[in-house]
This record gives structure tokens, C-alpha cells and sequence, in this order.
């Protein structure tokens, strides 16, 4: 009961917690504090920052974080959830700091997961950036924000609106103002939106230019075997919104092809029965910047692949001479530039040093570790960007087992490669006439060519 309690007061869980539901029942759920205590951990692996509720858990307890991140191949592959005798940790990783929340006993670990991100994205909206210096800069007020957003170890306030009314941002003036007079950001009055029916939007908002932008924003993962056949290959979208309306305004936001969206997790905003009805996004949404939704296209029928890599990469056994060949080039893009492209790879341990020359863009090629970058910029079709060349290897080493891989970045603007389309937005409630503008982009993940 405490835990349906700590949702329907917790706004920015209700979505993760409409998707726990389906997996545990109500009686599964701890009659205890969620979270004990959070630690806040550096890529050195030193704990810079850490934060109870109720009782000090000792820092030792992250000793089985350490040994589980020894284990990992990359800083992301350390297990989500890690078991210890008396605990769980459960961890994300954002801007190289990993934030790790001890539970004592078992919670569903996506309800934990989701308040971890939402600290991130809070402390990112506070300081600007969210990084080791920034909040040991601003300590005070990280302390202050998590003894708002979490009650006795329950999420409560989570909503960014909500926050600024009870801990004001930091600024330089105000940070002045408080060492002088020793005074905090805290704000002596209740939030005027947690006491209503709507506790993400803050009551009297006006505008002098009432306008609403979209962005949908998607990114691809794939894998590509050497033939340039597709392994793997998923999209992980959001729509994030910029909302400056006057008064209570009622949105609704319909799609072109909304069936493409059948993994969707939501704002707390949104109406889910309408949705589920209807397939139509209808909302009240909060002041200011915030997620409306992100989605997630498995079905590997559904993602075209933005991106095609002819390659030759050839090693010849007893030579000390090996030769490379990559062209970029456009595919299934409906006529827009794919810019910002970025082609790094892992090069054998044999190769010395390598003399490329790339039609365009630069390259740099690191002899201690293998490391090359290709920055190519824009593909112009008519002109295939290509880097051609040999590669140096040890005198009388043998030929490596396997050819290197490439990892590409790229940003494909005013595109969505889904297919996802965005309708109409209406607006009711009020009277005015708002500015309205969607805007598309595709960008990569972890988009992989193997050779």
C-alpha cells in the first residue's frame, strides 16, 4: 500500500509504474523504504558524493560494485542490478558517473532505475551539465534537490516545475546573496501545483508569445556483416517538447502511422485510456522543456538502415603490408544529407602505422592504440567520401585473426527514420493562438560495420 501510495503522489513515476504493475502485484511491492542510500561514483571509481535516508549504509558496500566493474568489458556493461548479502545496488551510467542506489530489500528495478535518470536529468536542467565538477560546484543545492524528490526513501517531488518553486536555481547573483547572508535556494512558499488536480504545471503561467515545439528525435542501433547484411537493428526514439502556453491549455497530438509505436513509455501528462483507445496523445502538459514519450522500433522490417560501407580491408600472411579501402554512402535517406559523420575503428594489434588518403575529411591514427578516427563531415552523393591506403605491420608477425570493425556516427536532420509522422496538434481551453512547429531528426547509436 506505502508503495502505491509513493505512486500516486510520485508524478514522475506514475508511467514506470503503470509498467511495474504488469509484472508485480501490489503485495510483491516492500512495506519499506525504496531507496537507502545513493552514491555517486567518478570513471576513476572514487565515490564523490554520497546521500542517506535515515541510516548511514558504509561505503564498502560499493566494494561489490567495483569488483562487478573490473569484471566489465566496457563502462556499460557493468550489471544493472548487483546482489549482495545484505543489499542490492542498482545503477545507471550518465556523463561518465556512475549513480548507484542501495536498496535493503527486493523493489522493482525499473521503478529505481527511472528515479536515477530523473536525478540526472534534474541536476542537467539545474547546473546545465551534469558533471563531477558541476555538482561538487553546487553541493549545497544537489542535497536540496534530493531531499525533495525523495521521502523517506519514497520519490516525491520529481517534477522539474515543481522543484524550481521549492529550491531556486543557482545563479551567480543568488550564490553571492546566500554566502553573504547564509541564506539557501530553498523557497518559503508550497509549490501552487502540488496542491492541484495537475501537479506537473504551476498555476497563473502567462506568455506574451505562446508557442509549442516537438522534437522527435531518433536514434538507430544496428550491426552489419561484412556482406552488408543486417544483424541487428532497432530504433530508440522521444518526442521531447519546449511548451510556453498561457493558462491551462488542453493538447492533443495525433500521428500519421501511430501503430508504429507499440513500446511506449509516457509523461505522466498524458491520458494512457485515450491513448490506448484512440492512439491520440492528449495532455495537459507541464511549463517548459520536458519528454513527452519515448518509444522503442524492434521490428527490424521497420528500420532502414541510413548508412551502406563498401569495404577491403586485406591482411597477407607473411607481408608487412596490408590494404584498406572504405566508401561511405547514402541509403533509403528520401533525399537528405547525412552530415556530422564520424568513422572510428579498433585497428589489430599488428599494425604499426598506416598511410591513408581520404577524399575527404581528416583522419588521425593513434600507434600506441590502434585507434582511427575518420572525420568525413557531410556524404554528398554525387561524391562518395572514400579513405584508401596501406597499413604497416610487424616484419614477420602473423597475419591477425580478424578484420577490424567500424563504429559510425552520423545525423540525418528533418528526418525520422521510422516513418513516424506527426499529424496535427490541436490546441483547447484556451482562446489564443499558439506558434507550432515538429522537427525531425535521426541520429546513430551503436551502429556498427563489421569487415
Amino acid at each position: 500500500m506505502q508503495a502505491d501510495a509513493a505512486l500516486r503522489r510520485s508524478p514522475g513515476l506514475r508511467a514506470c509504474g503503470r509498467l511495474q504493475k504488469q509484472h508485480f502485484s501490489s503485495a510483491s511491492l516492500p512495506p519499506v523504504r525504496m531507496i537507502h542510500s545513493l552514491f555517486l561514483i567518478n570513471a576513476s571509481g572514487d565515490i564523490f558524493l554520497e546521500k542517506h535516508w535515515k541510516s548511514v549504509v558504509s561505503r564498502s558496500v560499493c566494494d561489490y560494485f567495483f569488483e562487478a566493474q573490473e569484471r566489465a568489458s566496457e563502462p556499460e556493461n557493468v550489471p544493472p542490478v548487483i546482489p549482495t548479502p545484505h543489499h542490492y545496488l542498482i545503477s545507471v551510467l550518465r556523463h561518465r558517473i556512475y549513480f548507484v542506489a542501495v536498496i535493503q530489500s527486493e523493489v522493482p528495478p525499473l521503478f529505481v532505475i527511472e528515479f536515477l535518470h530523473r536525478v540526472v536529468d534534474t541536476f542537467q536542467d539545474y547546473f546545465g551539465v551534469c558533471t563531477e565538477a558541476a555538482i561538487k560546484d553546487n553541493v549545497v543545492v544537489v542535497y536540496e534537490l534530493l531531499e525533495e524528490m525523495l521521502d523517506n526513501g519514497f520519490p516525491l517531488a520529481t517534477e522539474s516545475n515543481i522543484l524550481k518553486e521549492l529550491i531556486k536555481p543557482p545563479t551567480i547573483l543568488r550564490t553571492m546573496v546566500n554566502t553573504i547572508t547564509g541564506s539557501t535556494n530553498v523557497g518559503e512558499q508550497l509549490p501552487t501545483g502540488q496542491l492541484s488536480v495537475v501537479p506537473w504545471r504551476r498555476t497563473g503561467v502567462k506568455y506574451t508569445n505562446n508557442e509549442a515545439y516537438f522534437d522527435v528525435v531518433e536514434e538507430i542501433d544496428a550491426i552489419i556483416d561484412k556482406s552488408g547484411s543486417t544483424i541487428t537493428a532497432e530504433i530508440q526514439g522521444v518526442i521531447d517538447a519546449c511548451v510556453k502556453l498561457t493558462g491551462m491549455p488542453d493538447l492533443t497530438l495525433s500521428f500519421m502511422n501511430p501503430r508504429l509505436l507499440d513500446d511506449v513509455s509516457f509523461h505522466p501528462c498524458v491520458r494512457f485510456k485515450r491513448w490506448e483507445a484512440e492512439r491520440i496523445l492528449s495532455f495537459i502538459p507541464p511549463d517548459g522543456n520536458f519528454r513527452l514519450l519515448s518509444y522503442h522500433v524492434s521490428s527490424q522490417n521497420l528500420v532502414a538502415i541510413p548508412v551502406y560501407v563498401k569495404h577491403n580491408i586485406t591482411f597477407r600472411e607473411g607481408s608487412s603490408q596490408g590494404r584498406f579501402d572504405l566508401t561511405l554512402g547514402p541509403k533509403q535517406t528520401m533525399g537528405k544529407v547525412v552530415e556530422s559523420v564520424l568513422v572510428s575503428s579498433q585497428l589489430p594489434r599488428g599494425v604499426l602505422n598506416v598511410n591513408l588518403n581520404p577524399s575527404q575529411g581528416t583522419y588521425t591514427f593513434d600507434p600506441v592504440t590502434k585507434l582511427l578516427s575518420w572525420d568525413v563531415g557531410k556524404i554528398n552523393p554525387q561524391k562518395l567520401p572514400s579513405l584508401k591506403g596501406t597499413m604497416s605491420l610487424q616484419a614477420g608477425a602473423s597475419k591477425p585473426d580478424e578484420n577490424p570493425t567500424f563504429n559510425i556516427q552520423f545525423k540525418i536532420q528533418q528526418m525520422a527514420i521510422s516513418g513516424l509522422k506527426v499529424n496535427r496538434l490541436d490546441m483547447y481551453g484556451e482562446k489564443y493562438k499558439p506558434f507550432k512547429g515538429i522537427k525531425y531528426m535521426t541520429k546513430a547509436g551503436k551502429f556498427q560495420v563489421r569487415t
